[in-house]
């Protein structure tokens, strides 16, 4: 995913920091993670689950993208488990 620039919400900076992922992580993730699923409806804007193994866990990033500007903001992080989702990380269990 491309962007101008990428913020980090206060919500999405405490999760990093509970999981040790760090902002350099999170951007790699950003730029060469899988865009697993879209919410095009989201407010205020739309946003992206991105999928990246980060030290060999399954770690997913809420990212929201102004379509004008092309400024991310990073919604949330965290570590996918299999709770909730298939062993891919990538397909939610229903």
């Amino acid at each position: 995913m491309e962007c101008s620039s990428v913020t980090t919400s206060l919500h999405a900076f405490r999760r990093m920091i509970s999981r040790r992922i760090t902002p350099e992580e999170i951007t790699e993730a950003i730029k060469t993670g899988e865009i697993i699923n879209t919410y095009q409806d989201d407010k205020p804007y739309p946003s992206v689950l991105i999928f990246k193994s980060i030290n060999k866990q399954p770690v997913h990033v809420v990212v929201g993208k102004n379509e004008i500007t092309g400024a991310c903001i990073i919604i949330t992080v965290y570590i996918a488990g299999e709770d909730f989702w298939e062993r891919d990380f990538k397909t939610k269990k229903k």
